[in-house]
């Protein structure tokens, strides 16, 4: 979609929508939150509480919000809600003029006050077979490493964000909000625990990704993240990119590749077959079945997949 025609649409949506308060659609509360982790952070915060839904917005089929663009669906899920819930660190730059129309409606930013890792500081250098607009990406602020999420520990603290900002959202049910996220973040930071005690054993391992998602989560355990190739999703590394690439794992002795299941592998599949290293499955928990469980549940299986492909 044309930004001038993206900008009409918002301008006509959110005129319409102007003072709709969530109430007025029902008396009830609605939080919508942008993207997959968030849904369930807040499903977790808001879980019990009377008259509360939580709605996500980007359909799941959405690897990362890279390159996101809003739908009209997605504005008639704003119209009526109480609050949203954001990740943060530019990874939502493309509800900006959302935000700046919607000066009535709560946004909460769960990475507020996280320290964030730069951006791009696993690139393996090398040119691309295609060229690419820069205006391409430009929904993605690429000085910061955004998935936050990726780390037990930090999640925990984005939980908090979001029990905090719904409280001030919602505050005939503060105390609920707050209840939940204590809860949930005592289940994060046990799940923290609980990976670090299994991934001990392959600490100071190398691993190559082909997407920016891992580093918290690599940071979190002592894994060592040699390479990326992939750092805008579904942006194909060009023929030198990959033989560097395999110069990298041959060298290091690497012997584990990792994809994500929301992209294509075939760049992995042509470093396997030159390399011998294995390709593994690491989710960056985008996506699932939508309990509030999800996030542990992908987590867990994570760690496990780290294990098995690290000790062969």
């Amino acid at each position: 979609m044309k930004r001038g025609m993206l900008a009409a649409l918002l301008a006509l949506l959110l005129l319409v929508s102007a003072g709709c308060s969530a109430q007025e659609q029902g008396g009830g509360m609605t939080i919508v939150t942008t993207f997959y982790p968030m849904y369930v952070f807040a499903l977790n915060v808001a879980d019990g509480v009377e008259g509360v839904t939580v709605q996500n917005m980007a359909d799941q089929s959405v690897g990362c919000l890279h390159d996101y663009q809003l739908q009209t669906r997605d504005m008639v899920a704003l119209e009526g809600a109480g609050a949203l819930v954001i990740n943060g660190g530019g990874m939502e730059q493309f509800m900006d003029k959302v935000i700046a129309l919607r000066a009535d409606l709560p946004v909460i930013d769960a990475s507020a006050g996280i320290d964030m890792l730069p951006e791009d500081e696993h690139e393996i250098d090398g040119d691309h077979d295609d060229d690419h607009d820069d205006d391409d990406h430009d929904g993605h602020d690429h000085d910061v490493n955004a998935h936050v999420w990726l780390d037990p520990k930090l999640a925990a603290v984005q939980v908090q964000n979001i029990g905090e900002g719904l409280a001030a959202a919602d505050p005939a049910h503060a105390d609920a909000y707050r209840e939940n996220a204590a809860a949930y973040t005592q289940r994060l930071l046990a799940l923290d625990a609980e990976l670090s005690a299994m991934l001990s054993p392959v600490a100071g391992e190398r691993i190559i990704t082909f997407h920016e998602a891992f580093p918290y989560f690599a940071n979190a355990y002592g894994i060592e993240i040699a390479g990326v190739i992939e750092h805008e999703p579904g942006e194909e590394p060009g023929t030198r990119e990959i033989a560097q690439t395999c110069d990298l794992v041959t060298s290091l002795g690497i012997r584990a590749l990792f994809v994500e299941p929301q992209y294509p592998q075939k760049a992995a599949e042509t470093i396997a077959r030159e390399t011998g290293a294995g390709i593994y499955t690491l989710d960056p928990v985008v996506s699932g079945d939508g309990t509030k469980e999800s996030y542990e549940t992908i987590m867990r299986e994570n760690a496990r997949v780290l294990l098995e492909a690290l000790k062969q």
